[in-house]
C-alpha cells in the first residue's frame, strides 16, 4: 500500500481520497478551508454524495484517511500526489488553471522524496508538460518528480460507485517509473487499466465528455424536430436503442445538459480547437443546441400564457440532475430569473438543492416576483397556475397525474424530463407539455371525450 497525499476536496479530490483509502492506501486529504477540514473530520460530506459520508467514517476510524489544511506534513514524503482541484471555466471558454499552478508550487517546495504526481482535474491537452516543468522550476529538495495524468470519469450522484467499479481507468505517463507506479496504486482496484502517453489521456477526457454532450443535443435537436412533425421522440429513442452501434445510454431529450463537465468541457474543447486554428463544428454546434434547450420549457409557456405576473408558478426540482445538491448550469438558473422578472411567484421544491439556490435567489421578493422554498411538493402545487418539472428526483416521479388535476387551480404541466406519458396526463385532465412529444391539450381531452361518448352511443 502507499502513501497518497490529495489536494482538493471537492467532487474529485474528496472522492478519490475516500476509495483510495477503502481499498487500503493511507491517504491526506488538503483543502485550504479549516473549518471544512474540521467538518470533515467530524465524519460529515460538504458535499451531497450517495455512499460518500458513510466510507468517510468507515476510513477515518480505521487511521486510513486523515484531513489537514498542512499541506507541507501532506506532501512532504508522499509517494503521490494526487491534484483534484478546480479548473473553473473562463469568459472566454478556456479553463483556469490558477488552483493548478498554486498546488505545483506547494509541491514543488515540499517535496523531500522521489514522488508521483498525478493530475486528475479537467485541463487543456498540454496542461501536464507544464505542470512537470513549473514543478522542477520551483522544485527546493534533489528528488525525482514526474507528473502523470489521470482523468476522472465520474458522475455526480453516483461518483462513489463510478470511482470503485470504473469501466476502465485512463492513466497517462512519459517514463515507465510512473506508469509502473501509478498501476501499483490502482491494483487493488481490479479495474481494466488504459496505458497512454499524458496528452492522449488528457484528450481521452474532453473526447469522451464532448461525445456524450453531443449525443444528448443531438436527440435534443430530434426531439425539437419530432414536435414540428408529430414524432414521438421516446418512440424515436427506443427504436434507435436497439442499435448496438448507437447504444441505449443518453437519448434521454429534455432541457439540456448541466453540471460540473459537459458545458466546461464543450466549451473548453472547443476553445483549444480555436487557439490551434480549428473550428470544432460538431461540437459547436452541441453548445448552441444545449443554450436554446435551457428555456424551452420558458418559450413554450411563454406564448401560452399571457402573462406570468401575479401567478403563482410551482417549480419542481433546481439541481442540474437528480442524487446531487450541485446547481451548476442547471436548467432552473436559466428559466427562474426569466419567471421573476415577469413577476411570477415561485414555489420551488428539491429535496436536497434549496438552500444553495438560496444563495442565488433568496426567499422573499425577488425582483419583480417572488421566491418561497417549500420542503414538500403538494405544497408547491396547491392553487398553482403553472408548474415546472426542471429535475426528475424520484419524489417528483412518484407524483400521480392526478395530483396536478386535483391541486393546481389551473392543471398546466410543462415537463423538461418526460416523466409522464402524454396519455396518462390526458385521462386525467392535465393540460401537458414536454420535450419533443405532443401535448395533452384541452382540445385533445375534448376530443377525446367526444370519441368516448360517441364509442358508447354506437
Amino acid at each position: 500500500m502507499y502513501k497518497i497525499a490529495v489536494a482538493g476536496t471537492g467532487y474529485v479530490g474528496l472522492v478519490a481520497g475516500v476509495c483510495f483509502a477503502e481499498v487500503g492506501h493511507q491517504v491526506t486529504c488538503v483543502d485550504i478551508d479549516e473549518s471544512k477540514v474540521n467538518l470533515m473530520k467530524s465524519g460529515v460530506s460538504p458535499i451531497y454524495e450517495a455512499d460518500l459520508e458513510g466510507l468517510m467514517q468507515k476510513n477515518y476510524s480505521a487511521g486510513r484517511i486523515d484531513y489537514t489544511t498542512d499541506y507541507k506534513s501532506a506532501y512532504k514524503d508522499a509517494d503521490a500526489i494526487f491534484i483534484g482541484v478546480g479548473t473553473p471555466e473562463q469568459p472566454d471558454g478556456s479553463a483556469n488553471l490558477s488552483y493548478i499552478a498554486t498546488v505545483a508550487r506547494q509541491i514543488a517546495e515540499s517535496v523531500e522524496k522521489d514522488c508521483l504526481v498525478v493530475v486528475k482535474s479537467t485541463v487543456p491537452v498540454g496542461t501536464n508538460d507544464k505542470v512537470e516543468q513549473f514543478i522542477h522550476d520551483f522544485l527546493v529538495n534533489d528528488v525525482r518528480v514526474e507528473v502523470a495524468s489521470n482523468p476522472e470519469f465520474l458522475a455526480q450522484g453516483s461518483a462513489v460507485h463510478n470511482t470503485l467499479h470504473a469501466e476502465r481507468i485512463i492513466i497517462g505517463t512519459e517514463s515507465k517509473w510512473a506508469e509502473e507506479l501509478l498501476m501499483k496504486i490502482y491494483e487493488p482496484f481490479y479495474l481494466p487499466i488504459v496505458s497512454v502517453n499524458r496528452r492522449s489521456a488528457e484528450m481521452i477526457k474532453y473526447a469522451s465528455n464532448d461525445f456524450l454532450a453531443l449525443k444528448i443535443s443531438y436527440m435534443n435537436d430530434i426531439a425539437n424536430l419530432c414536435e414540428l412533425v408529430g414524432a414521438d421522440i421516446q418512440d424515436v429513442a427506443r427504436g434507435m436503442s436497439f442499435d448496438e452501434r448507437i447504444g441505449s445510454k443518453f437519448l434521454n431529450a429534455g432541457i439540456g445538459f448541466g453540471g460540473s463537465c459537459f458545458p466546461k468541457d464543450t466549451k473548453a474543447l472547443e476553445y483549444i480547437a480555436r487557439q490551434h486554428g480549428y473550428e470544432l463544428k460538431t461540437v459547436k454546434a452541441a453548445i448552441d443546441v444545449n443554450k436554446e434547450q435551457k428555456t424551452m420549457l420558458y418559450k413554450k409557456a411563454s406564448k401560452r400564457l399571457i402573462t406570468f405576473n401575479g401567478l403563482k408558478v410551482a417549480v419542481l426540482g433546481l439541481t442540474f440532475k437528480p442524487g446531487t445538491d450541485d446547481l451548476r448550469e442547471a436548467a432552473s438558473l436559466e428559466n427562474v430569473p426569466l419567471l421573476l422578472e415577469q413577476g411570477a411567484d415561485i414555489y420551488a421544491y428539491d429535496p436536497v438543492g434549496a438552500a444553495n439556490f438560496a444563495r442565488v435567489h433568496p426567499e422573499g421578493k425577488n425582483g419583480k416576483g417572488s421566491m418561497t422554498y417549500v420542503t414538500n411538493i403538494e405544497h408547491a402545487l396547491d392553487g398553482a397556475n403553472v408548474c415546472f418539472i426542471f429535475t426528475e428526483w424520484g419524489e417528483v416521479k412518484a407524483v400521480t397525474p392526478e395530483t396536478y388535476k386535483k391541486l393546481m387551480r389551473t392543471p398546466l404541466v410543462y415537463d423538461g424530463r418526460n416523466i409522464y406519458r402524454v396519455e396518462e396526463m390526458q385521462e386525467a385532465g392535465v393540460e401537458y407539455h414536454s420535450i419533443g412529444r405532443k401535448p395533452a391539450s384541452r382540445e385533445g381531452l375534448k376530443e377525446s371525450k367526444n370519441l368516448e361518448l360517441q364509442t358508447s352511443r354506437s
